[in-house]
């Protein structure tokens, strides 16, 4: 639950208005209604000021805002785990990279689906690389194209299934990186 419905719940059953909680901390109404509507989030401060005249326990109220941060992170990941995966159809290695780089440390999960990613592009490199170069006799052209369709289609279906809360997987990959 988040914060401000916590507070509102609790207040509401004391059978309290915004302008009474207002008077017993010291904060004011407009600032009540907007922690209560979400439009911002309470300083620890207003937090145990809160607590303190509901007759609540501070960590609760500390409980609903850290779920709030996680259900946060958890809709970027929502939007950034698919479009990691999704990058690599685009000059294969540099963008998936440059989102790893970017925003590996803000989530976790874009740290752990990144370096499969990046495992996935350096095999497909590592097959076109020697096949480009022979692609000068024309014999390597066809193997080329396989391995294009096959690394999109690869890339789409788990993209897929990652936007979807499903398991991925890259087959046929070496692990150079490691986590």
């Amino acid at each position: 639950m988040k914060t401000g419905q916590y507070i509102r719940e609790k207040r509401v059953l004391r059978g309290w208005t915004q302008e009474d909680l207002a008077a017993k901390t010291g904060i004011t109404a407009r600032t009540i209604q907007r922690i209560e509507t979400g439009e911002v989030e309470p300083r620890a401060y207003s937090l145990q000021s809160i607590a303190s005249a509901l007759e609540i326990d501070y960590q609760e109220l500390v409980k609903c805002e850290k779920a709030d941060s996680e259900a946060a992170d958890s809709d970027k990941e929502r939007i950034w785990l698919p479009v990691l995966h999704l990058s690599g159809l685009f000059i294969l290695f540099l963008p998936p990279l440059l989102i790893w780089f970017w925003k590996k440390n803000e989530m976790k999960e874009v740290n752990r689906h990144g370096i499969d990613v990046l495992n996935f592009q350096l095999n497909m490199l590592m097959f076109l690389v020697p096949l480009g170069i022979l692609a000068v006799l024309l014999i390597t052209i066809p193997f080329i194209v396989l391995i294009a369709l096959y690394s999109s289609v690869i890339i789409i279906v788990n993209a897929l299934r990652v936007a979807n809360n499903q398991p991925y997987k890259y087959p046929i990959v070496f692990r150079i990186l490691k986590p």
